[in-house]
This record gives C-alpha cells, sequence and structure tokens, in this order.
C-alpha cells in the first residue's frame, strides 16, 4: 500500500521505522510539524530525509494548496501517530482508506494530552494504548485496535510509556496495516457513557500534600515522574521528588523521618515515603541525601512549608 505518514518526536520515528524496516509497503510522503526555530529536526523528519521520503509541514490542513498536495500522493493509508495537531476531515478522508491514529490509553478514557499521567495518579491499575479512526471531535471516532498493559504499585510515567505502552505500540503499526489490507478493518464503537476528558497534567497538579493519604501521594510522585514532576517545598525553596518508594509508618504529616545514603523518608498520612531521587529548583536530578546534605534537611525537618 501507499501509506502517508504523519507523526513526531520518537513515537512517531520510531513506527515509521517499524514500516520501512517491514518493507511491505511505500511510504510516498511524511507529515511532520514546522521546525522551531534554533531547534534540530523533529526526529521524524530526520528519519524522513534518511531515507529520502517527501516531507511536509504545513502549519495547518485547511487551505487547498495542502490538501491538493496531499491528494498528489496518491495514498491508500494514513497513518497518524503522535499527532498533536488537529487534522480535519477533508484532510483525513484523502487516502483511500482513510486515516487512522495512535492514542495512549484505553478509549474512551483519558482522552487529551496526559492520558498516561492520569490513570498513575488515580492509582489505576491498568491502562492501554488505542489505535482509532479519527473524528473531529478529540479522541473520538470508532476503535480498530486496543491492548493493555499492566500499571504495577511501582510504575512510573517513564515505566509505563517507555517500556510498556511505546514497544509494543510500535510493534503494533504492522498490525494495523495488515487490518487495512484485508479490505475490512475492524471497528467498535466507542461507550461515551464511560468518556472522560483531561487536559494537560501540569506543575499545580502534582504539588504533594504531605497530609493527604500516602497511597495517593505516592501516586503522585510516580505520575509526575519524569514529568511534569511532583514537587513540595521546603523552608520556601521547591524540590521536584523523583525516584521514591512507599514505606508503613505513623508519625506527623510532612516531617522528615530519616536521612541516609538511602534517601529522605518523610511521614504522610498513614505511611512514609522514602525519596531517593530530586531536583532542586534551578538545579539537575541528584541523590536525595545529597540535596539533604547541601540544603540542611534533617531528621525532624518538615517539608511543605
Amino acid at each position: 500500500m501507499r501509506i502517508i505518514f504523519m507523526g513526531q518526536q520518537a513515537f512517531g520515528k520510531a513506527a515509521l521505522e517499524k514500516i520501512l524496516e517491514a518493507g511491505q509497503d511505500e511510504v510516498v510522503a511524511v507529515y511532520v510539524a514546522p521546525d522551531k526555530e534554533g531547534r534540530p529536526f523533529d526526529p521524524v523528519k530526520q528519519c524522513a530525509l534518511d531515507n529520502n521520503i517527501p516531507v511536509f509541514q504545513p502549519a495547518k490542513f485547511k487551505d487547498d494548496a495542502v490538501l491538493d498536495e496531499m491528494r498528489s500522493h496518491n495514498g491508500d493509508l494514513m497513518v497518524m501517530a503522535f499527532v498533536i495537531v488537529f487534522v480535519p476531515e477533508a484532510a483525513r478522508d484523502i487516502p483511500k482508506m482513510g486515516s487512522i491514529c495512535f492514542h495512549p490509553s484505553l478509549l474512551p478514557l483519558h482522552r487529551g494530552p496526559s492520558s498516561i499521567n492520569w490513570p498513575i495518579m488515580w492509582g489505576s491499575t491498568k491502562t492501554g494504548y488505542s489505535w482509532f479512526y479519527p473524528t473531529d471531535g478529540l479522541d473520538e471516532g470508532e476503535i480498530l485496535l486496543q491492548r493493555e498493559v499492566e500499571i504495577g504499585p511501582d510504575d512510573t510515567l517513564g515505566d509505563i510509556y517507555f517500556k510498556k505502552i511505546f514497544p509494543a505500540a510500535v510493534d503494533s503499526t504492522l498490525d494495523v496495516i495488515d487490518a487495512f489490507r484485508t479490505g475490512n478493518p475492524p471497528r467498535s464503537q466507542q461507550d461515551e457513557s464511560k468518556a472522560t476528558y483531561e487536559t494537560w497534567c501540569k506543575k499545580a497538579d502534582v504539588e504533594l500534600d504531605w497530609s493527604a493519604a500516602a497511597g495517593d501521594t505516592y501516586n503522585k510522585i510516580r505520575a509526575g515522574n519524569p514529568q511534569p514532576g511532583a514537587w513540595t517545598t521546603f523552608q520556601g525553596n521547591e524540590v521536584q521528588i523523583y525516584d521514591s518508594r512507599r514505606l508503613e509508618g505513623e508519625g506527623t504529616p510532612g516531617e522528615v523521618v530519616n536521612v541516609s545514603d538511602d534517601g529522605v523518608i518523610v511521614q504522610a498520612a498513614g505511611g512514609r515515603i522514602i525519596v531517593k531521587r530530586v531536583r532542586p529548583k534551578g538545579g539537575d536530578k541528584v541523590p536525595a541525601s545529597e540535596w539533604a546534605a547541601a540544603a540542611g534537611v534533617a531528621t525532624g525537618s518538615t517539608l511543605g512549608s
């Protein structure tokens, strides 16, 4: 088949490479976001250039000239892998078989841009990814393929994306294309009664409240690791918290229970968190013990004030 590929960043590049390595279909055009001044090319663009595939970077897809250009590729299918720009129906319907789009959640759950952060933050034990037929609604449209991944009790955002969703979803790109090759790809309706939408997970969403339940605090740390980075304060100075583990123990929320080479143990409600890696504001990620020594954090200190 003649494939029009649209995508960005590492996932888009890996999906494009998967198609090229399989060698069964011809990628006739690659669409990627416009270049940013002073920044390197997007990995998808660089991959396309390295493989002598024409690259197109329109700022929007409503102009007749852009649509005519897309028609000229005579594409059979458009594969949309990590696309954050709006692509209207007029563009999506140009390929003979239409378009298919990737989203890292079990749609209709977690529509929106931070779809992996939120299930971790809310203590879910599973998430997954979907390939769906995009419509003008955000992450709406019938499902072609959907697969689950487990969220382990200590999994972080980085674990779920890079170790679980990313590799499996990249491999599934070929399954998606093969489904169209049969001429009758599956379709199933999203259950709108179960639909949720969440916007970006921002700094304000991952501020730690040590008086909250220890499990909720730990989930927030995991959901923000590595982005946007859960945070607290010590003597008015912000510090982001990354690697950590949950422990048992009672005490006064926010109090530092122990400082050692293993990390800084902080009391929450009904449990404790051992903080192992942090980033002081304006600094680099360092072991929590190193930060504690520099900042004067000791047993009996209070975080979050």
